[in-house]
């Protein structure tokens, strides 16, 4: 029986109040791993009109300006001008943090963990930092092994940012939301049902100032300089039947912190699926390579990139659940929804087989200790806003798929019957 519905999920801008925290706790963590690949970092970020607050808890040998790297990086996304409520300039940061909790740091910390190329030994004697679940995702809707809506979304969000930086569209302003429903039949994407963006703008554009005049421009200019570029290289698109719903409330002119409260780890679906996979409930930002709920969904990713990019399954979800201060998961489930090529319980074999999973061996595969560092201080900020899968626009070590060759070898010798 033939199956129609609609699917959504959303996205947001780099300026929206979650995502400055987000991208605060990242910065902070790219510097001292720069400085200190072996820093345990748990950086935490509030804002509000007018405030930042660092929180938190870290251990590290470097030396960073907290200060000065949260007004670079809430300047670097666009609040510079103080009228708008929040500024990198005129707003106050607070600095509170303490150390790791050494109840916690001696589950992972070992001899073992400063040195390179450990041995398979010297990986189960280095714990996981934290008890938990986590998932990974990919199925074959896009190029990018994600699911349309997220990463129609995601492209919208990025594309709004890029005009309003560039100038192109000069009154927009950093924070703002977008949203893609997508129509499905038998579980493949066939067309796009709405689309809606909520963005910050001025209360005048050129010499207009009547509000409904103002969001009709701003909808005009949105779809052609938004919209339909995003759809350019995509079969499918927007049609006549296509809902635009733009700034639903009638204007959006306070915004940021000034219009609403920002934490660190609140746009976790965002930062993954879009809700069309499970989700552990972890958040990655401001979180060193220790912490499983990082660097385990991250390795969850790679895995399930490999599977489908291999043909061995149109979509598959991977999940993980660790112990603290344990090596090897306690659990690992894979599942297909009925699209694996092979039975899953060979699938789950060739994982145990191929891909590490012990945190040791995701940190030191992955290489997420010395990525900041190897990338001029700058690597976690990036994926902090947009999403951290998908990326096309960055090269992310859990994005290849360069174990897909060796598991389709798999599949064509006829092991898998």
């Amino acid at each position: 029986m033939s199956r129609n519905y609609l699917f959504t999920s959303e996205s947001v801008t780099e300026g929206h109040p979650d995502k400055i925290c987000d991208q605060i706790s990242d910065t902070i963590l790219d510097a001292l791993l720069s400085q200190d690949p072996l820093s345990r970092v748990a950086a935490e970020v509030v804002v509000n009109t007018g405030l930042v607050l660092v929180t938190g808890e870290i251990t590290t040998k470097a030396n960073v300006n907290y200060v000065d790297l949260v007004r670079k990086k809430i300047a670097e996304i666009g609040y510079t001008n103080a009228e708008n409520g929040f500024s990198a300039d005129s707003c106050s940061v607070l600095i509170a943090l303490d150390e790791q909790s050494p109840d916690i740091a001696q589950g992972v910390t070992s001899a073992q963990e400063q040195r390179e190329n450990l041995s398979d030994s010297e990986l189960d004697r280095i714990g996981a930092g934290d008890q938990g679940i986590m998932f990974g995702f990919a199925c074959n809707e896009t190029p990018e092994l994600m699911p349309m809506p997220i990463s129609l979304a995601h492209r919208m969000s990025r594309l709004l940012a890029q005009v309003r930086k560039q100038g192109d569209l000069s009154y927009l302003r950093p924070d703002g939301k977008t949203q893609v429903s997508v129509k499905y039949e038998d579980g493949k994407p066939v067309g796009i049902d709405t689309i809606l963006i909520s963005t910050q703008h001025t209360e005048t554009i050129d010499d207009i100032s009547e509000g409904s005049a103002v969001q009709r421009r701003i909808k005009d200019d949105l779809w052609s300089g938004v919209v339909q570029p995003i759809f350019a290289d995509l079969e499918i698109k927007p049609d006549d039947n296509t809902r635009f719903l733009v700034n639903p409330t009638g204007k959006f002119v306070i915004g940021g912190p000034q219009g609403d409260s920002g934490l660190t780890g609140r746009k976790i679906i965002v930062d993954t699926y879009g809700g069309y996979s499970r989700h552990g409930g972890g958040a990655f930002s401001g979180k060193d390579p220790t912490k499983v709920d990082r660097s385990a969904s991250y390795a969850c990713r790679y895995v399930a990139n490999n599977i489908v990019a291999a043909g061995l399954a149109d979509k598959c979800e991977v999940q993980v659940s660790y112990a603290i201060g344990v090596a090897r998961p306690t659990s690992i489930f894979i599942e297909t929804f009925g699209t694996a090529k092979i039975a899953e319980e060979k699938l789950l074999k060739l994982v145990t087989q191929h891909f590490e999973l012990r945190p040791a061996g995701i940190i030191q595969t992955l290489d997420l200790r010395n990525l900041p560092q190897a990338r001029n201080g700058r690597f976690y900020q990036d994926v902090a806003a947009y999403g951290h899968f998908g990326r096309n626009d960055l090269d992310l070590p859990w994005e290849k798929t360069d174990k897909a060759q060796l598991l389709k070898e798999f599949l064509l010798s006829g092991s898998a019957a």
